[in-house]
């Protein structure tokens, strides 16, 4: 499986040493190698659809992150990014503890992280360091809180912008503390937080990535409750009793065929770091195809310039993109799983110009045989009486994004045995 490579343009440097990343430490007893028990894709800093804290930065503040892992072992690694930051990134310390609710942490247990062996330590402009090794018992579907004091400015921020989970600041250095009462200050963001490693443990099955947009990464979900796709997905695997990492690559708006300045490289740039760049995966689930045809329907009427550019593109040039996919997954070693397009109507992404699309989208994954696995979730979905809309009882309400009983029914229409 593909492990944690050196990344972009420069290495993580600490008062010590110079180091690209964890992979190379001696780690701690019992482990057996990495495996990302929870990861996001990181994004450029930009205004988003609501605010957010990547544009201004940081100095001297805390951030406190809280994310769920979806598979435990022995040992725990934190991964930071750079990777669109305008200059270093000096992280003047951090530590990791598991979340007591809110901004609390458990003071039993919390570990501060190191680089090199050093507490302060410097990622360069466009790159990501893990941190070393921390003996740290965790369990599948448990809650930790990652804390970055960061003293000098930062410039912008590498982030993700839809967390759909509650972060918080403070003014001064309370990485270590175990209340959350100077954490005064809530984003609904993820700052250079881009995954958490474990390692140890019983033996686990190879880890499924889920690679998307704004389906993927959860929009309409309830925030704090882990309703997303992928959350319900790893609460399934949990249930048999081996739990299986599954990893949340989605970025909302997220488009195969167009970058974007505040909504993601397009998925086939992006693919190698988000998802190849993962180690201890076996298999890709890919749903994306909706922005490529809606976006540009909404050109002159949309109230979001985030969308920018209003490209057009063709059902052919998505099927090209997929193809893309493929092939970089298959020559890394992975299972690909493709998902159809869910319906829109009647939302402003829907037309009869990119339904016509959506029609020929979808034929081609259901019967072209370029994936391994196929997810019909547009027939598990859309409304038995219309099908070009979603069924009523998972519409969040905008009929483009599904609410929690939607984002289960998607987890609920995979068949385990199609992630290998």
């Amino acid at each position: 499986m593909p492990s944690l490579p050196h990344r972009q343009s420069g290495s993580a440097t600490t008062t010590a040493a110079a180091r690209p990343d964890s992979t190379s430490t001696s780690v701690a007893p019992g482990t057996t190698g990495w495996a990302a028990g929870w990861s996001t894709s990181m994004q450029r800093p930009g205004a988003g659809f609501a605010p957010n804290w990547s544009e201004q930065g940081f100095a001297l503040q805390s951030v406190r992150q809280v994310v769920r892992l979806s598979v435990g072992g022995d040992a725990v690694r934190v991964r930071l990014s750079n990777l669109h930051g305008t200059g270093p990134l000096t992280v003047a310390g951090a530590t990791v503890a598991r979340s007591a609710g809110g901004a609390a942490v458990r003071a039993d247990g919390l570990r501060h992280l190191t680089v090199a062996g050093e507490r302060t330590f410097t990622v360069p402009a466009g790159a990501e360091c893990a941190s070393d090794p921390v003996p740290f018992g965790t369990a599948a579907l448990e809650r930790l809180a990652v804390t970055l004091y960061l003293a000098a400015p930062t410039g912008p921020a590498t982030y993700h912008a839809q967390a759909l989970a509650t972060g918080y600041r403070a003014t001064g250095d309370h990485r270590a503390d175990a209340g959350g009462s100077a954490f005064t200050e809530t984003t609904q963001s993820w700052y250079y937080l881009s995954g958490i490693d474990v390692s140890g443990g019983a033996a686990r099955p190879s880890g499924i990535a889920l690679f998307g947009d704004s389906l993927t990464d959860g929009t309409g979900s309830s925030p704090d409750a882990d309703r997303r796709f992928p959350d319900a997905l790893a609460e399934r695997l949990a249930a048999t009793g081996r739990p299986r990492a599954v990893l949340n690559q989605g970025i909302g708006g997220n488009r195969v065929t167009v970058d974007s300045a505040w909504l993601g490289d397009r998925a086939t740039a992006r693919f190698r770091r988000d998802v190849l760049g993962q180690p201890g995966l076996g298999t890709v689930v890919i749903l994306l195809g909706i922005n490529d045809i809606g976006i540009s329907e909404v050109a002159g009427v949309s109230p979001f310039p985030v969308f920018e550019p209003y490209t057009e593109v063709s059902a052919e040039q998505v099927i090209a993109g997929y193809r893309n996919l493929i092939r970089q997954g298959r020559a890394a070693g992975l299972r690909i799983v493709g998902a159809t397009v869910l319906p829109a109507g009647p939302s402003a992404f829907s037309t009869a110009r990119s339904e016509a699309k959506r029609a020929v989208i979808n034929s081609w994954i259901r019967t072209s045989g370029g994936y391994d696995a196929v997810v019909d979730l547009d027939r598990a979905l859309a409304d038995p009486a219309a099908p070009d809309r979603l069924n009523p009882a998972f519409d969040s309400g905008d009929h483009l994004h599904l609410n929690d009983a939607g984002y289960r029914a998607m987890a609920d229409a995979v068949d385990l045995a199609d992630l290998g």
